[in-house]
C-alpha cells in the first residue's frame, strides 16, 4: 500500500461564520459614539445581523461567484433589436438586494441614518466591494435631485426604498429604482468643464435632447443617471431616465464594458447619447454646482470602501497568523509579526474612526459641519484611499504564497484597493480641491482647526505636529507643488487627534508615536519596540460565537 503523503497540517481555517461589525470594535465603537442613545439598539441589532451575514460563508461565495463572472454587455436582441442591456450573475443581484434592504440607499430618511448607513456600508463591501458603486450612487444623488423637488417627488421614494427591483420600466412603476452617474469623457477626464456633450432645449419646460458620448458611464443597468451636458447656458446637471414615461425605451447606446483590474463585478461602460431625453436639475449653467452634491457622497463612500477593505485584509493577516505556525511557534507571537500586524491595525482603525466621524458631520448638517466637511472630506478621500493599496500588500504578504492564489480572496482585495484614489477624483483631483478651500472658505479651516484643537494636550506629539501644520498653512506661496505634502498632514493630524480622544491608550501612543512622532521606518512593521504592540493586535482580531465570543474555529490539522 502506498504511503500517504498528503496531509493537511498548519493550515489556518477559513475566515468564515463570524460577525464582520461585532469584530471590529474600532467600528462598533464610533457607531455607540456618534448615534443617539434612543438609537443604538435597533442600529446594533440591525449592524449585527448583516455583520453575520457578510462573515458568512454562504455570502462569501457571492462574492467570489459575483467576481468570477463578471458581467456581460448585449447590444441586440435576437431580431436585432437595440436593448442595451447588461447581464449579472445571479449573485450579484443577491448582494445588492441585500444592501438595500439593510438601508445602505436610506441614509437621508431616518434619524442617524449617516452613521447606520457608513457602519453598514463598510461592514457589507467587505464581502464583495463591487456591487458598492451602484449603491452608493444610488444614495448619493438624493441630495442633487432634490434641486428639482417635481423630479425628487418621483424619484426620492424609489431611490430610498429598501426594495431591490431590477429589470428596466418606467421609474414611477417600480418600488425601487438604482441610480447611476456619467460626467467623464474621452478628452477630458476630471476636466468636467472639456464636456463636449451638448443639450439642446425643447417646448416642454425643463426638457433636452442630448448628443454625445460618455467615457465612464457608472453601473449602466441602473434605472436612471445623472450627467453633465453643455446647455446654451453653460454646464448643466440632467436626469437621464432609462425607460421614459410611456414604456419606451430611451435613445442610451452601450458601446461597450470597460475591462477593469479590479472591480470586475460591476459594470462600467462607455455610452452614446443621440436623441436622449433628459430633464434638467438645477439651474442651466451650474451643473457642477447641482452635482457636488452627489459627488462629495461618493467620496465619502471612497473612503469608507477603503477604510472597510483595509479592515477585511487586516483581519485576514490576523486571523492566518494567529493559526499558522512558523519557526517553533504560532506567527502572531513573532516579535516582528506582531509589529507588521500592530502597524496594519493602526492604519485601519484610524481610517475607520476618521470615516465615521465624517458621516457624524452628515448627520449634524449644522453650519460648522458643513465648513469642517469640506476640508476633511477631500483630505479624507486623498489620504485614507492613498493608504489602501499599501495596506492590502502587506497584508497579502502576511499569507505568503497562499495570499497570492485567487481562493485566498486576498488578490480581489489587492486589486480592488487602487480604485477608490482614482473614483470621484484622484489624489491631485483632491489635493487640489483642499486649496481651494484653504484659499476660499476660511470658515471650512476654522472648523478643522476647532475639531483638532478639541485634542490638545492630550498628546505631547499630536501638540508638534498641530504646531507645525499651522507654520506649513501660513506660508501659501507655492503651495501648489506641496499641497499632497500639506493635505497628508491635514488627514493624519485629524486622525491623531480622534484617537487621542476615542482610542485606547496603547493605540494613540501607537500612532501619535509613529505617524506623528516621526520614530518609525517607511515600511510598515517598523513601529518603536517600547510599544504595546500586543494589545494593539489582539484588538485587532475577529472574534467569533456570540457577541463579546472568543471561540475559534480549529485549524487544519489540530
Amino acid at each position: 500500500m502506498a504511503a500517504t503523503t498528503h496531509t493537511v497540517t498548519n493550515q489556518a481555517p477559513p475566515l468564515v461564520e463570524y460577525d464582520v461589525f461585532a469584530s471590529d470594535r474600532a467600528l462598533s465603537e464610533a457607531v455607540e459614539r456618534h448615534l443617539d442613545p434612543e438609537l443604538l439598539d435597533d442600529a446594533r441589532a440591525e449592524l449585527t445581523a448583516l455583520g453575520a451575514a457578510a462573515g458568512s460563508a454562504e455570502v462569501q461565495e457571492w462574492g467570489a461567484q459575483a467576481n468570477d463572472h463578471p458581467p456581460r454587455l448585449r447590444t441586440h436582441d435576437r431580431y436585432g433589436h437595440r436593448i442595451d442591456e447588461v447581464d449579472f450573475h445571479p449573485a450579484w443581484h443577491r448582494l445588492l438586494d441585500r444592501a438595500v434592504s439593510a438601508g445602505l440607499t436610506s441614509a437621508w430618511t431616518r434619524p442617524g441614518g449617516h452613521v447606520r448607513r457608513a457602519a453598514g456600508f463598510l461592514v457589507w463591501t467587505q464581502a464583495e466591494a463591487g456591487h458598492g458603486c451602484p449603491v452608493s450612487m444610488t444614495h448619493a444623488a438624493v441630495p442633487a435631485l432634490r434641486a428639482e423637488p417635481s423630479l425628487a417627488a418621483v424619484w426620492e421614494p424609489r431611490l430610498t426604498s429598501t426594495v431591490y427591483e431590477p429589470g428596466l420600466r418606467p421609474v414611477a412603476q417600480k418600488a425601487g429604482a438604482l441610480l447611476g452617474m456619467g460626467m467623464t469623457e474621452k478628452q477630458g477626464g476630471s476636466d468636467v468643464r472639456a464636456n463636449t456633450t451638448s443639450a439642446e432645449r425643447l417646448s416642454e419646460p425643463g426638457a433636452y435632447v442630448l448628443r454625445g458620448h460618455k467615457w465612464f458611464c457608472s453601473a449602466p443597468m441602473s434605472d436612471g443617471f445623472l450627467v453633465l451636458a453643455q446647455a446654451p447656458d453653460g454646464l448643466s446637471c440632467f436626469l437621464v431616465p432609462r425607460v421614459l414615461d410611456d414604456g419606451t425605451r430611451n435613445a442610451f447606446a452601450l458601446q461597450r464594458l470597460k475591462d477593469k483590474l479590479g472591480n470586475r463585478s460591476n459594470a462600467s461602460a462607455e455610452v452614446e447619447f443621440d436623441g436622449t431625453w433628459a430633464r434638467r436639475v438645477g439651474e442651466e449653467g451650474r451643473g457642477v454646482r447641482t452635482i457636488i452634491e452627489m459627488v462629495a457622497a461618493t467620496r465619502l463612500d471612497c473612503v469608507l470602501g477603503s477604510a472597510g477593505l483595509m479592515r477585511q485584509a487586516v483581519a485576514q493577516a490576523v486571523h492566518h497568523a494567529t493559526y499558522r505556525s512558523a519557526f517553533g511557534g504560532p506567527l502572531i507571537d513573532k516579535p516582528l509579526m506582531r509589529n507588521v500586524l500592530a502597524d496594519l491595525a493602526l492604519e485601519s482603525e484610524a481610517a475607520t474612526v476618521l470615516a465615521l466621524r465624517l458621516a457624524a458631520a452628515y448627520d449634524d448638517g449644522g453650519e460648522q459641519e458643513r465648513a469642517f466637511l469640506r476640508l476633511a472630506l477631500p483630505a479624507a478621500k486623498y489620504w485614507v484611499t492613498k493608504r489602501c493599496t499599501p495596506v492590502a500588500v502587506e497584508a497579502l504578504e502576511c499569507l505568503g504564497g497562499n495570499g497570492y492564489v485567487e481562493e485566498s480572496a486576498m488578490p480581489r482585495l489587492l486589486r480592488e484597493s487602487p480604485l477608490n484614489s482614482i473614483w470621484e477624483g484622484a489624489g491631485n483631483v483632491q489635493a487640489l480641491d483642499v486649496l481651494r478651500a484653504l484659499q476660499r472658505e476660511p470658515l471650512a479651516l476654522d472648523a478643522y482647526l476647532r475639531e483638532v484643537g478639541r485634542s490638545r494636550g492630550a498628546d505631547h506629539r499630536l501638540d508638534g505636529a498641530i504646531k507645525s501644520l499651522l507654520t506649513e498653512l501660513a506660508d501659501l506661496d507655492g503651495i501648489e507643488a506641496r499641497a499632497r505634502r500639506v493635505v497628508e498632514r491635514l488627514a493624519v493630524v485629524l486622525q491623531g487627534s480622534l484617537l487621542t480622544r476615542y482610542a485606547p491608550p496603547e493605540v494613540a501612543d501607537a500612532f501619535c508615536a509613529s505617524r506623528l512622532g516621526g520614530d518609525w521606518g517607511s515600511a510598515f512593521g517598523t513601529l518603536p519596540h517600547s510599544l504595546h504592540l500586543r494589545a494593539v493586535v489582539e484588538r485587532a482580531a475577529p472574534r467569533f460565537g456570540p457577541p463579546g465570543g472568543t471561540s475559534r474555529p480549529k485549524a487544519q490539522g489540530a
